[in-house]
């Protein structure tokens, strides 16, 4: 094995260094199989619930009128997340475009947005307005509101409580970081949030952007009382077979709103033909909760190694996980870089480059970004991400395999020792 790595390009003192961290990491490891195992059986529960058949894995063309496949396929998504209702359609082309569609759809004039989780994703910014851009919230007469965390993590309910007023039409909360140092929201905390949002003020539309939280634990945002919860087909529901796609699930009236904005007034759900894509979205959402588990193990092993050597991951060695994503401090542009180029170098597709930052749409900074992956930007592959900006953490996420994953670690760590940035003792 040690000679394996070594042809490709691991020398011996970091492969030694991962195998001491992972002597430390079975329980750990047992513990994401279990939750793997109980959301298998769910996702193979729905299915057989739904009657998926042959005939859902065929495609159709055109107007896409009475696509089975593509129906039954809502019908399972809404099962495994327990709503009344699913949107699923390779015509929703990012979760970004999944987002923008629940809001876009469920927003009036005079409405008011609020985020009681902080700054959103970067690439959200632009659909709402912070940023100016054509198209956006702002430009509809739908304002924003925020509440930040507080210093310690906690949510500032009284600052929510004084932000919810007669304009607020519908509240979102990001499951995970973005591109922030923060924690990651357990289901459970959600769960918290939405109960004292509603308390305020009944009606209000909870939406959760659930992109890279599927599958992580044994439940979902939707199971504890949001209205509508959103994701990427190439993130973790799509298990890396999905091409493209979005999904939102909840419920039915919110999913109809969303249906019509995707398609035209009058034709909703009824119209959008599946083409040849139905196959890799059921059987990449039959190995999403593995594959899931996959990037799991590589972000805890990640945690452990950056840890060792004194950065700061979030979340940290021990911290339950809530998400895939592994967020480390590097602290220094050439660091970021180094990492980048070590996670490309492990990949089994685009192996060879080296990736630099650019003017990517949507960001405030340049992006560097590592993702030789089979799926153009599937985030539930082998890939990692930051901006080029202090404090240069990067953003680490994926690996269909564990195996893979690790590779891209000790890939990672050996770009920087290379760099002569790491110096292990």
């Amino acid at each position: 094995m040690k000679d394996l790595y070594a042809e490709l390009g691991i020398d011996e003192q970091i492969y030694s260094f991962g195998e001491e961290a992972l002597k430390d990491l079975k329980e750990r490891f047992e513990k994401i199989d279990e939750t793997a195992e109980y959301n298998q059986l769910k996702v193979v529960s729905a299915m057989q619930e739904c009657r998926v058949s042959e005939a859902c894995l065929l495609g159709t063309t055109g107007y896409g009128y009475n696509d089975i496949g593509r129906d039954t396929l809502e019908e399972v998504y809404a099962k495994i997340f327990k709503t009344e209702a699913a949107l699923v359609r390779p015509q929703i082309t990012c979760g970004t475009h999944a987002l923008a569609l629940a809001l876009m759809s469920n927003l009036r004039p005079g409405d008011e947005l609020l985020s009681p989780v902080g700054k959103p994703y970067d690439t959200l910014e632009e659909v709402i307005g912070i940023r100016p851009s054509r198209g956006s919230l702002a430009e509809y007469g739908i304002s924003y509101r925020q509440v930040d965390f507080l210093s310690n993590g906690e949510f500032d309910l009284e600052g929510i409580r004084e932000a919810i007023n007669e304009k607020t039409r519908l509240v979102t909360i990001q499951r995970s970081k973005g591109y922030e140092m923060r924690k990651t929201l357990s289901v459970e905390r959600i769960g918290e949030l939405i109960a004292f949002i509603k308390g305020i003020k009944e009606d209000v539309i909870c939406l959760v952007d659930n992109c890279y939280g599927e599958f992580v634990q044994r439940i979902e945002p939707s199971q504890v009382g949001a209205d509508i919860v959103v994701g990427s087909l190439i993130k973790n529901p799509g298990g890396g077979l999905a091409p493209i796609g979005g999904y939102l699930a909840g419920k039915k009236e919110c999913i109809e709103n969303a249906a019509v904005r995707l398609t035209s007034p009058g034709l909703g759900k009824e119209v959008g033909a599946s083409l040849d894509v139905l196959r890799s979205l059921y059987q990449g959402l039959f190995l999403a909760p593995t594959v899931t588990a996959a990037a799991l193990k590589g972000a805890v092993f990640a945690a452990n190694l950056y840890q060792k050597l004194g950065y700061t991951a979030v979340p940290d060695a021990a911290e339950e996980r809530y998400d895939i994503i592994q967020s480390i401090r590097l602290e220094k542009p050439e660091a970021l870089m180094a990492f980048c180029k070590g996670i490309q170098a492990a990949a089994p597709v685009d192996g060879f480059v080296t990736p630099e930052p650019w003017d990517m749409p949507g960001y405030d900074a340049q992006v560097i970004m590592a993702a030789g992956a089979f799926v153009s930007g599937s985030s539930i592959e082998l890939s990692a991400d930051g901006p080029m900006k202090e404090p240069y953490a990067v953003y680490f996420q994926g690996g269909l395999t564990f195996p893979h994953a690790k590779l891209g670690m000790l890939k990672s760590l050996q770009e920087l020792k290379n760099a002569g940035i790491l110096k292990l003792s």
